[in-house]
């Protein structure tokens, strides 16, 4: 049996060239360069359920609140009736309860740290007048 010449053995282990390597590396930054954004896109959008979270606990605490009081609870940096946490559980938003009156009040959630980068959502408020909620901006709240 002929063994094969030596030029034909050599070129078959020799791997790839440089300019299939850097033909990959392009490829692979830009599918990055599309894919990163997009996913901290969704990052902020998970880290909304957060504020959600505790936009719910504070509505409670308010209704309980009235129910023995005759006005909302304040909920702020100097008093805060209600006795939560200022900031979300997950320490992504700050919350602040101003407007408190005997029929409504505006609780306004606004993003902290890295979630302060979400410019869709910034702030995110609940105002309530007369026991109904409204909820701004309305496409940050349907998750």
């Amino acid at each position: 049996m002929r063994s094969k010449p030596i030029c034909l053995r050599a070129r078959a282990a020799r791997g790839f060239t440089l300019i299939e390597l850097a033909i990959t590396v392009v490829i692979a930054a830009i599918l990055a360069a599309i894919a990163y954004p997009a996913y901290l896109n969704q990052v902020r959008k998970g880290r909304r359920s957060d504020a959600i979270q505790a936009a719910a606990a504070v509505t409670q605490a308010q209704e309980r609140w009235r129910s023995n009081n005759a006005t909302y609870g304040r909920m702020n940096s100097t008093n805060n009736d209600l006795q939560i946490s200022l900031t979300s559980t997950g320490g992504y938003y700050a919350l602040v309860v101003t407007g408190n009156t005997s029929t409504g009040y505006t609780l306004t959630l606004t993003p902290q740290g890295t979630q302060a980068t979400d410019t869709t959502c910034n702030p995110m408020t609940v105002t309530v007048t007369n026991g109904v909620a409204v909820n701004t901006p309305s496409a940050c709240w349907g998750q």
